[in-house]
């Protein structure tokens, strides 16, 4: 290593910022009697030469495109991220707001939120190992871009990815997924630092764990080398060395550190993991070389970082030179990348400004002939082949299961797109048998803010990754998920692979569209409902089995009603007396039903709750009109979550069961969900 390299990093005035930090954390755990400061004192060296040397980002200008992205995975050291944010000057993290850390309204929460307090947070952490995860699929975009739009003139992307997670992320499955799929990937881009501190919150690690990590992480493909994290020359020549190694392996720094490093009487043990350490704030501030008064910043730090942003910003500066000379250049390749960030989630760019051309999408999808019988899954196959041509940084994968999901984007037999070393402009991830570490992944793809991630798996094993799945929902973020083989119609798989409880305990996430298309033409809409919405992540439960086109009902409403969420499937002749409600397969069973109950009875689609209740309450009420409360619901699901609709007057046919292994049809039929059924419980009512 050059010895220029270690000479120019500032150590004299970086120590002095570490320790302000160190206090930051101490006061602002100490006033809110809440939080986590053993890794906010414990990595204080790491934050010194990440923020004031090592990390090309831009405080002037947080959504940079190419700027680094720095992931704390064990977000519960919140206060680390949050103090260094306000020494390095963005805007958002005033000290007020460190002061107001874990309080109401405060953008300084508990752990760190992606829409919280957007400014130089790349991601929603806490639940340990998801920024671990988070940090593998930005990398995975990162490489996307340089592919995509690096030309031999001008290189618009070069970023790194660099992520930060204790014992604790470590030893989370979801972790080992997504970092043994990053040294499969050979994602060079991706520096993890793992704060290998020796302690977790209950105990001493070595009560947990006793792997020899580096030798674990090299077999998985990783660079590995070890480094003390308080001497900040040697974690900054080996934090260098790691950015620009271009070995073709991803790489990891183990870095030794002391927990609660500035608190002496918890220092070094599990005390220090939470907030043990805050009671004995007045003496670690006398410790540290702090004056006696909390909040203190000294103002040879605050001069230093504001040099230091001017110099971030004149990097700034010159990339967006190279950047409009790209541009100039490259109008296509400009065009596409606008859009892109017209319609991602970036961290800084209001949901309202992200704009989808649905009509364009419709457009591109063809309308399925009258005797289409196939299943959801298959057009959703066809619908996704145009929807890719007019989204071309719409990206997707499975979980080793590409032949039964059918979301491979272009000809699956040929296999000829797939994301990969030697492919980088890939369209289609083959995560393997990983679901959780794909879900988290395409999180953080998606976060990364130029790509739409989309993924797919069987619906039973939604639960798998359900952790991320709500963390896309809590984060806004628009991920797409394919999911198939939705409901007992299975068949022979038989029980384990049969969802019956999957569909309702997925609706009551927050901020989730659940959306299960009833025919071709109502999967046609689900996609496009999906593609139209960029504040929050779309799931579509599509069918194994073939289903019939519902013809009788014209192809507009069945494509625009999904948007809406539920829409008049089948209109009474005569007063109104009785509503049927279905969604999915089963909506034709409602229709078959309608036949024989009479000219009083409307059928009423209801492919996505979510979408509906969204609707203007006039809208809702002309679908389900209050005066008619004589109505059934039919779902090869638990019926619980129907009650909103039904009331206590109606019924909701389901199955409170777990499934049968036999065909499809028979179970269906033997579980009730049938129109004759439909037809019975209407009768019963009074």
């Amino acid at each position: 290593m050059p010895a220029t390299m270690s000479a120019a990093l500032p150590k004299e005035i970086l120590a002095k910022a570490a320790n302000v930090a160190r206090g930051l954390a101490i006061d602002a755990v100490h006033a809110s009697s809440s939080g986590h400061l053993g890794l906010p004192l414990g990595c204080a060296e790491i934050g010194a030469v990440l923020f004031g040397h090592a990390l090309r980002h831009s405080p002037k200008h947080p959504a940079w495109m190419n700027r680094d992205r720095f992931v704390l995975s064990a977000g519960h050291g919140s206060m680390f991220l949050y103090a260094w944010l306000h020494l390095a000057g963005y805007a958002e993290m005033t000290l007020d707001e460190v002061k107001r850390f874990r309080q109401l309204g405060s953008k300084t929460p508990g752990h760190p939120e992606l829409e919280h307090a957007p400014n130089g947070i790349e991601t929603t952490s806490g639940p340990l190992g998801q920024g671990i995860a988070n940090a593998v699929g930005m990398a995975v975009a990162a490489k996307m871009a340089e592919a995509r739009f690096n030309t031999k003139e001008h290189t618009i992307f070069d970023h790194r990815i660099v992520v930060l997670a204790g014992d604790g992320c470590m030893q989370e499955g979801v972790a080992l997924e997504a970092l043994s799929f990053a040294g499969h990937q050979r994602l060079d881009n991706l520096v993890v630092l793992y704060d290998a501190n020796d302690v977790t919150l209950d105990a001493m690690a070595k009560e947990t764990q006793s792997e020899d990590t580096a030798k674990h992480y090299e077999a998985l493909g990783f660079e590995v080398e070890t480094v003390d994290g308080h001497d900040m020359e040697a974690f900054h020549a080996a934090f260098t060395r790691a950015r620009i190694a271009g070995s073709g392996k991803p790489q990891m720094l183990i870095v030794k550190t002391l927990i609660g490093k500035g608190i002496p009487e918890v220092a070094g043990t599990q005390k220090a993991h939470g907030e043990g350490g805050a009671k004995f704030a007045e003496a670690a501030r006398k410790n540290l070389g702090l004056p006696a008064e909390p909040w203190y910043v000294g103002g040879d730090v605050k001069a230093f970082f504001a040099k230091r942003v001017e110099e971030l910003d004149a990097a700034h500066a010159a990339w967006t030179k190279t950047f409009d000379a790209w541009k100039a250049k490259n109008p296509d390749l400009a065009a596409v990348l606008g859009a892109a960030r017209a319609s991602a989630h970036t961290v800084q760019e209001d949901t309202k400004k992200r704009t989808v051309d649905t009509k364009a999408l419709f457009d591109a999808i063809p309308t399925f002939p009258a005797d289409t019988k196939i299943a959801t899954r298959k057009a959703g196959q066809d619908v996704l082949q145009p929807i890719a041509k007019v989204t071309p940084l719409l990206v997707g994968g499975s979980a080793d299961l590409y032949g039964s999901t059918l979301n491979y984007i272009g000809d699956l037999k040929a296999g000829d797109d797939d994301f990969k070393p030697e492919h980088r402009t890939g369209r289609n991830i083959r995560f393997g048998i990983r679901e959780h570490g794909m879900g988290a992944m395409m999180n953080g793809i998606t976060a990364h803010g130029i790509f739409r991630a989309s993924g797919a798996t069987f619906l039973v094993f939604a639960d798998y990754l359900r952790p991320s799945i709500r963390l896309a929902a809590l984060s806004h973020l628009p991920v797409l998920y394919v999911f198939t083989h939705d409901s007992v119609g299975v068949g022979e798989d038989g029980p384990t692979h049969q969802p019956v409880e999957t569909v309702p305990g997925l609706r009551v996430i927050p901020n989730l569209d659940v959306i299960r298309p009833a025919d071709p033409e109502e999967t046609a809409g689900a996609f496009v409902a999906a593609m139209e919405r960029t504040d929050g992540p779309t799931l579509l439960a599509l069918t194994r089995q073939n289903v019939p086109l519902l013809a009788e009902i014209p192809v507009e409403e069945r494509r625009h009603g999904v948007l809406r969420g539920g829409y008049v499937a089948k209109k009474e002749t005569a007063a109104l007396e009785l509503v049927l409600l279905a969604t999915g397969s089963e909506l034709q069973h409602a229709m078959e039903a309608a036949k024989t109950l009479g000219p009083g009875t409307r059928v009423v689609s209801m492919p996505c709750f979510q979408r509906f209740d969204r609707q203007p309450e006039a809208y809702r009420e002309s679908v389900l009109p209050r005066s008619c409360r004589k109505r059934v619901a039919i779902e090869a699901s638990v019926p619980s979550t129907w009650g909103r609709y039904v009331g206590l007057d109606g019924a909701a046919i389901g199955i409170e069961r777990f499934g049968i292994s036999a065909p499809g049809g028979t179970v269906m039929k033997e579980l009730g969900i049938t129109a004759e059924h439909v037809v019975k419980v209407a009768r019963s009512l009074s």
